[in-house]
């Protein structure tokens, strides 16, 4: 309790101020953002200036969206306000190109402006027209040259966020008190960092991986001459304001590392606090709902008016009855995205699985009956067969056949790094994604499919493909979207992720194949993919960081060193890794149909498992994949 007060009692002398500074740059985005309030139109001159901007960019995109008259139809990215634009926000839409030094000069209004995590290029644009700005974000780009002096002229600049960019040259003497948030890290600019008082505000991590860069209060100290002494021999006092400031920097360093180590463990304390607070919570919802599945068989054993209803079985024979699965031992598989999931073992020996089903539309029973027979009359030999479903007031059951190899996000994740890891080879992923493909060609092609209001599977993702005791793939939760409500779709469901639904608030069968194509981007570079694991900091968007690493050309880099080594299957996982870049186009309308990826899945050949276990013996795999080996579009 003693060493948890001191860490407590640092944290708030030391890192409450630094989350303090995290939640002041949010608040400058968003009330920036707030202000920009959508009306209708904006000036010719500035329209003129917009299509100019848009005419030396390349992106698609952009010029289907930038085409109408007014801001208020909708300019992805353009924010007007009393008919002006006040905001331009275009991020990670994989831009490239230059923009001119004049090209903001008639968005005299322009407040907030942000081309953070494209491809763009070029100097710095000249901003002393825009004396209204307040919010800058050009990080994650190309651009190079010195940083433009007109930043330092506006005085409502909050926020300036230049890092991962190719800027060169010295920081200008940055001094205006409205300057929150500044991070110029990661470029190449040199020369010590001016003694501005704003400047020397901020903390070292603005300023990281400039190698030129020195002085206070970045870590590296600027070349100095020995000091200088007076007759007496002994030394000038501008030698010892040097020795000064050397002293005050290491004890800065030494007060960082400090601050640094404090802040792990005050980080670990409440990570501890939290997982058992989690821990705590989920054992009472365990209670809760072992309590309320009692108090469920009570009234089914009493014949109590209140759950009337039996299991419906989906080839009309029943196997069991509600009472035999209210009375079989059960075990917690999980909470998913539609309400609890149990294992549960009957008297005669066999495992079942079931869902508990929540967050449902309000439906009637002749509904929700019907929805289920339409969801259960989809039957193919890669899809979960549903064995049965119920409905009463305060219970909503599907009932599955129980998988006994468990997920795919197990076979891909699991184990990493431990001894009982069992390698999740070439041949078997290539079967999980033929697999995965058939499944979702019959749900789009199926006429039960096309009664459903949004799409067949709506979320596709590794937890929901599964593998039997014969490694079959199934896929499971299909068409669940029309029987979950819309606000919980949207919030939980892969379909909903996806680009199109981001920008026109629109899935289709179109967000299946891009589901399709994030889940097979995990099969083969091995990584958390964020829409698979949302909490884990180490998840990565899979979408993006491929199509980076193919733009960039360090595609050897992709693939998951668990199948790098086998070289006879490299031609295949390049054909693979194509498809899913094609599948995860942010155009809906450039993704093939289902149809054609099964086609172009089902060409890649498996090799025999002789060749495989072959080259694992020989740990020589080749990785010396050529720029020239991927493309972001398949050879013909």
């Amino acid at each position: 309790m003693k060493t948890k007060s001191k860490i407590m009692g640092f944290s708030k002398f030391f890192v409450l101020p630094f989350f303090a500074s995290i939640m002041l740059h949010n608040y400058i985005v968003i009330h920036a953002l707030e202000n920009a309030e959508i009306v209708i139109g904006f000036t010719e001159d500035e329209r003129n200036a917009l299509l100019a901007l848009k005419d030396g960019l390349r992106s698609t995109f952009l010029d289907d969206q930038w085409q109408s008259f007014d801001c208020f139809d909708h300019w992805y990215g353009v924010n007007c306000s009393d008919n002006r634009v006040v905001g331009v926000t275009l991020e990670n839409l994989d831009i490239y190109g230059e923009i001119k030094l004049d090209a903001f000069f008639n968005l005299t209004s322009l407040s907030v402006l942000s081309f953070k995590n494209n491809s763009l290029s070029g100097e710095l644009m000249d901003f002393s027209r825009n004396i209204d700005l307040t919010y800058l974000d050009l990080s994650n780009n190309h651009f190079n040259g010195v940083i433009s002096p007109s930043l330092v002229d506006l005085v409502l600049l909050q926020s300036l966020n230049l890092q991962d960019n190719r800027l060169s040259g010295a920081i200008p003497w940055f001094d205006q008190s409205s300057l929150k948030e500044l991070n110029l890290s990661n470029n190449n600019l040199s020369g010590p960092i001016p003694d501005t008082k704003k400047l020397q505000s901020f903390n070292s991590s603005s300023y990281d991986h400039n190698l030129f860069l020195c002085g206070p209060p970045s870590s590296t100290p600027c070349s100095f001459t020995s000091p200088a002494t007076n007759n007496s021999g002994k030394p000038e006092k501008s030698g010892i304001v040097v020795i000064l400031i050397i002293v005050n920097i290491l004890g800065l360093l030494v007060l960082l590392f400090l601050l640094l180590l404090f802040y792990k463990k005050n980080k670990q304390l409440n990570q501890k606090i939290i997982e058992k607070k989690e821990k705590d919570e989920e054992k009472a919802v365990e209670e809760v709902e072992v309590e309320t599945s009692s108090k469920m068989m009570d009234r089914h054993e009493n014949g109590g008016k209140e759950d009337e209803g039996k299991l419906e079985f989906v080839d009309g024979v029943a196997e069991f009855e509600l009472g035999d699965l209210m009375k079989a031992s059960a075990e917690s598989l999980g909470k998913g995205n539609f309400g609890n999931t149990y294992r549960a073992r009957l008297e005669d020996g066999r495992n079942v699985i079931v869902k508990r089903l929540r967050d449902l539309k309000p439906l009637s029973n002749d509904e929700f009956m019907k929805m289920m027979k339409e969801i259960a009359a989809q039957k193919h030999p890669n899809l979960t067969p549903i064995l049965a479903y119920y409905f009463s007031k305060n219970e909503k059951l599907l009932v599955q056949k129980f998988i006994t190899n468990g997920n795919l996000f197990n076979h891909i994740h699991g184990g990493r790094g431990t001894t009982d890891r069992i390698p999740f080879r070439w041949s078997a992923r290539l079967a999980v994604a033929r697999g995965v493909a058939r499944a979702l060609e019959y749900l789009h092609m199926s006429p039960n499919s096309q009664s459903q209001t949004l799409v067949p599977h709506g979320n596709l993702k590794s937890s929901n493909v599964l593998i039997d005791e014969n490694n079959m793939v199934l896929v499971s939760d299909y068409g669940f979207t029309s029987i979950i409500s819309n606000t919980i779709a949207v919030q939980r469901m892969f379909a909903f992720k996806s680009p199109e639904f981001l920008t026109s608030k629109r899935v289709s069968k179109k967000s299946d194949v891009w589901s399709y194509g994030s889940l097979v981007m995990e099969l083969l570079t091995g990584r958390l993919s964020v829409q698979s694991a949302p909490q884990d900091e180490n998840a990565v968007d899979l979408c993006n960081w491929v199509h980076r690493a193919v733009r960039e050309e360090w595609t050897a880099e992709i693939f998951d060193l668990e199948i790098m080594g086998q070289r006879s299957a490299t031609h295949g996982m390049l054909k693979l890794l194509q498809l899913a870049v094609r599948c995860c186009d942010k155009s809906p309308e450039k993704r093939p149909e289902m149809s054609e990826v099964v086609r172009e899945v089902e060409s890649i050949k498996i090799p025999n498992a002789d060749s495989e276990s072959e080259e694992d013996m020989s740990g020589d795999g080749d990785r010396s994949l050529t720029d020239d080996s991927m493309s972001a579009t398949p050879s013909r």
